[in-house]
Formats: C-alpha cells, sequence, structure tokens
C-alpha cells in the first residue's frame, strides 16, 4: 500500500527498560512503513532525564501544547533503589506529572477488550472510560499527627477583609489531621474534558461524588458540573442521544458493578485512584489498558500505555532469555495519538490506519496467538510453553496479519 502521508508532527516520547524495546520495536515494523508522520522526538529515559536535569521532559511537554499531539512510552520514575541503580543526581519527579501540570488537562483510562480474555467482572462488554481528576484533594493534602488535648482549627485569611476561622475537632487525645483543597478553575477544566470525552466517544457521562457527606467541598464538584454542562453541552449530549448524570459514588460503584458499561465516569481524584484499577482488572488485565490525557478544549491529547516499564521482562531480556511482554496497550498509545492527529487534520485514511490495526491486533489474540500474561487468564495453572508466543513472535504475527490485512 502506498503510504499514508500526515501533514502536521507528532510528538514522540521515547521511555524506559523492556517497554522502550517494544517501543522501537512498533515504530519501526508497525507504524513507519504504512504511515508517513513527521515525528518531534525526545528521550525521556531516566538516563537523559538525569543528564538534561529533566529539562528533556518540560521541552516534550511545550512540544506537545504546540503540535497537540504526544504519543509516550511508559518510562520510570525513580524511588531510592532508582536512584542508587542509576546513579542520578537526584529523584526526578514522574514524567506524566511534570507533562500533566504543563499541559493541564485529565487523565481518561480504557480498556481494550478482546473477547477471549476472561473479566472477572463477566457482565461488562463495552468499555468504562475512568476519568480522573488529578489535581489537589489527598494528593496536595497537608496532614499532620496531633499530640495531647488541643482545638483543631481551620482559617482562611483573603486578601482583602477578615480572617475566617473553623472549628474542626476538640481532641481528647492523640490523633491525625488532615486540610486540603481544590479550585473552581481546576473542577471546570476536569468537566469541560470529560464532557469533550464523553461527545468524542458518543457515551453517557456520569461523575460521581460524595455531595451528602461533603456539601461544600463535593458539591462544588456537582454544581460545578451541572452548570457547564447546561450552558455549553446540553444540546451537543441531546443531537448525540447521550447524558449526562450525577450520581453518589456508593451507588454508582453499584451501578458499574451491575451494568454492561459504555459510559465515561468522572472521578474526583482519589476515586480516580482506586477505580481506574478496579476497572483494569475487572476487565481482565492492566496491561490492556489505555490511557490518553486530554485538555479542557478537546484539543490536545498524549497518549500512552497505563502500566510500567516491565522490569521484570527487561532483566531477562539483559540476560539474553526468553521473554513474552504484552505490547497491546503500547500499540494502542501509538493508534490514540495518530487518530487524534487524523482528527484535528480531517485525515479519514490515518483514521481508517488506526482502526485497522486496532482490528489486527484483537482479532490476532482471538484467534489463540498472544503473550503469557494473557495465555495465563485463560489456561491458569493448566499453561504451557505451547499455548504463547515470546515478545518478537507475537510482535512479528502481528506484523504478517496487519501486512495480510491491508494487502487483500
Amino acid at each position: 500500500m502506498e503510504k499514508i502521508k500526515v501533514q502536521n508532527p507528532v510528538v514522540e516520547m521515547d521511555g524506559d527498560e523492556m517497554t522502550r524495546i517494544i517501543w522501537h520495536y512498533i515504530k519501526e515494523q508497525l507504524i513507519l512503513p504504512y504511515v508517513d508522520v513527521p515525528l518531534v522526538y525526545f528521550d525521556l529515559s531516566i538516563q537523559n532525564r538525569d543528564a538534561t536535569d529533566d529539562q528533556v521532559t518540560v521541552e516534550a511537554a511545550l512540544a506537545i501544547k504546540k503540535y497537540n499531539v504526544g504519543i509516550k512510552c511508559a518510562t520510570i520514575t525513580p524511588d531510592e533503589a532508582r536512584v542508587k541503580e542509576f546513579n542520578l543526581k537526584k529523584m526526578w519527579k514522574s514524567p506524566n506529572g511534570t507533562i500533566r501540570n504543563i499541559l493541564g488537562g485529565t487523565v481518561f483510562r480504557a480498556p481494550i477488550i478482546i473477547s477471549n480474555i476472561p473479566r472477572y467482572v463477566p457482565g461488562w462488554t463495552k468499555p468504562i472510560v475512568i476519568g480522573r481528576h488529578a489535581f489537589g484533594d489527598q494528593y496536595k493534602a497537608t496532614d499532620i499527627l496531633t499530640k495531647g488535648k488541643g482545638k483543631l482549627k481551620l482559617v482562611f485569611e483573603p486578601e482583602e477583609g477578615e480572617p475566617q476561622v473553623y472549628d474542626v475537632y476538640d481532641f481528647q487525645g492523640d490523633g491525625v489531621a488532615m486540610a486540603m483543597y481544590n479550585t473552581d478553575e481546576s473542577i471546570e477544566g476536569f468537566a469541560r474534558a470529560s464532557f469533550n470525552r464523553a461527545l468524542d466517544l458518543k457515551y453517557p457521562l456520569y461523575l460521581s461524588t460524595k455531595n451528602t457527606i461533603l456539601k461544600a467541598y463535593d458539591g462544588r464538584f456537582k454544581d460545578i458540573f451541572q452548570e457547564i454542562y447546561e450552558k455549553e453541552f446540553k444540546d451537543k449530549f441531546e443531537e448525540a442521544g447521550i447524558w449526562y448524570e450525577h450520581r453518589l459514588i456508593d451507588d454508582m460503584v453499584a451501578f458499574a458493578l451491575k451494568g454492561n458499561g459504555g459510559f465515561v465516569w468522572a472521578t474526583k481524584n482519589y476515586d480516580g485512584d482506586v477505580q481506574s484499577d478496579i476497572v483494569a482488572q475487572g476487565f481482565g488485565s492492566l496491561g490492556l489498558m489505555t490511557s490518553a490525557l486530554i485538555t479542557p478544549d478537546g484539543k490536545t491529547l498524549e497518549a500512552e500505555a497505563a502500566h510500567g516499564t516491565v522490569t521484570r521482562h527487561y532483566r531477562r531480556w539483559q540476560k539474553g532469555e526468553e521473554t513474552s511482554t504484552n505490547p497491546i496497550a503500547s500499540i494502542f498509545a501509538w493508534t490514540t495519538g495518530l487518530r487524534h492527529r487524523g482528527k484535528l487534520d480531517n485525515n479519514e485514511k490515518l483514521i481508517n490506519f488506526t482502526k485497522i490495526l486496532e482490528d489486527v491486533v484483537i482479532k490476532t489474540v482471538e484467534s489463540g496467538k498472544m503473550t503469557k500474561d494473557l495465555a495465563l487468564l485463560i489456561h491458569k495453572d493448566k499453561l504451557e510453553r505451547k499455548h504463547y508466543l515470546n515478545t518478537e513472535e507475537f510482535l512479528q504475527t502481528l506484523k504478517d496479519n496487519l501486512d495480510k490485512r491491508l494487502n487483500a
């Protein structure tokens, strides 16, 4: 087939360990032979982030802001052991956090559904897309240990006017306390990103909070979502045949478990952290999960796999031992990013190619050809070597099947 010409650039961010090795195969064998795309490349390996004092991550984020599409390989977020292993200057922050802080936006995670991979929640037949408001709340809270008797107060000092003092608790002994926050600006961005994602997927949107208990805090989330829906999205939703609804978090969990999926679930920060892992496991595997950071206006998207760098397999690969590493989420990072590029550029050929590649991946696994992690879900303790392919065999099978499909 003739290569698909892509007019505008895509930002490519390389990563670490086993995912970096797989990443290069995907690019060289499954993307570039078919798509003529200008790539703006950044090496986000832990070694290069250290060498550039993490400026490479900032530059990558600014490039995504400029070109509106980023595709990212999994990267190491160093702990103390990694600082020692790589002799790093310091414990650098998560690249995902740095990129998210520069771009803004909301992280949406969605499962890749494959019919022969067993689901722990068998009723889930359509994706549940988790939108996590990754700002503030418990993750930026001030938490303390209190000693002995004493009064806990919350104080807000406005720039103008008198301080506002709230009595929180009268301690009779040792305890703990926490103060957390959020902003209208961030919640508004979260709302718009969620509404735009639901429109893009043609799925209804649900926001979950506990506003019956946190009347002011969670009530603010509920009110802002409702105001923006009424003013900006109601007509678009009705035209698309979808809807928006607020539910209490406990009611929403029960609703999700009883349903068959097919919706976007907007969650507060902590809820999204928990529910995205529950949803991933409920559909079968964290290795079958996409992740996309999308800005409030829906224009800028950064796609990546939802899993880590697969260190255990990398150690084996370094020793020359056989590995069977699942590349599916990394492939879908490429297709998600390229499809967004196609959408922005009105490039139907590119959009169609991404759909074909995703379908080839799914049908390959459904034909019985898969990596060890997926075969284990099917065969469990009866797993034998004949049930799975190694990393290179699986990638080559995908390449062969893609060629057959495109030349049919």
